[in-house]
């Protein structure tokens, strides 16, 4: 039997920059060789690219980054964030207030102080001074690329636009979370010598503060309730499909 030659594979993730996502989106990064944040897509209104669902009182809800003058007809690299100080201070006061007795808070809140310290109030760029404090913490060693600074062509969209960046960045595979399944077809990438996988997170759970465990929130809330290698461990804990 011949052997698979595996030292030119290059696996690549393509996401939007979110507001501390859940832990499928650090799964799916640490998966790949390259990480390619999506910075020039429009933005979502009611999306997970500002907001995302942390325990308030002991149930989730929403937890939103402030924007000025946001818009599904401007990219989200054209969007800024509200810098105001008293935003900042009620987005730290929830956390406080909500995770002051969760195991790891003297580890993770100086974390969410740094986020929230960032001076750019460009918003791609603010979530991805997020992305990479939470990425150093565990230790993610994923090469991380902005999508503005690919040469590509702009003029496609969808499916087009990924194998288009897919091919500039020569990947021999594309990871993409499972929710993204029916966006894809496998033999457009296999034309392009290219194997289309899907990341699917496993049902994790973790001691919260009550019996009901609430799943899939913010990363926040996984790393208030486990300890660093804990977290590292769950990293790992998916399941990959192939097209």
């Amino acid at each position: 039997m011949v052997k698979e030659d595996i030292r030119f594979k290059k696996k690549i993730g393509i996401m939007q920059p979110y507001f501390f996502p859940y832990i499928g989106y650090w799964q799916l990064m640490n998966a790949v060789d390259q990480y390619v944040v999506y910075d020039d897509v429009n933005y979502i209104n009611r999306g997970w690219i500002n907001r995302n669902k942390i325990l308030i009182n002991g149930e989730p809800k929403y937890y939103n980054l402030p924007l000025l003058g946001a818009s599904q007809n401007k990219l989200i690299n054209e969007v800024n964030v509200n810098l105001n100080e008293r935003e900042i201070k009620k987005n730290l006061y929830i956390i406080r207030e909500n995770y002051k007795k969760a195991p790891s808070y003297n580890k993770i809140y100086p974390l969410l102080e740094e986020v929230f310290s960032c001076k750019s109030n460009v918003l791609s760029e603010y979530l991805l001074n997020s992305i990479n404090i939470v990425r150093e913490y565990l230790d993610i060693k994923t090469e991380i690329i902005m999508s503005s600074n690919i040469n590509k062509d702009n003029s496609l969209r969808g499916e087009n636009k990924i194998l288009d960046i897919c091919e500039k960045l020569k990947a021999t595979e594309y990871y993409n979370a499972i929710g993204g399944k029916t966006l894809y077809h496998a033999d457009l990438f296999a034309c392009r010598n290219i194997k289309l996988y899907f990341l699917e997170t496993k049902s994790l759970r973790y001691c919260q503060f009550g019996e009901e465990f609430y799943e899939n929130l913010s990363i926040i809330d996984v790393l208030m309730f486990n300890e660093r290698e804990k977290v590292i461990e769950l990293l790992k804990e998916y399941t990959l499909y192939i097209e």
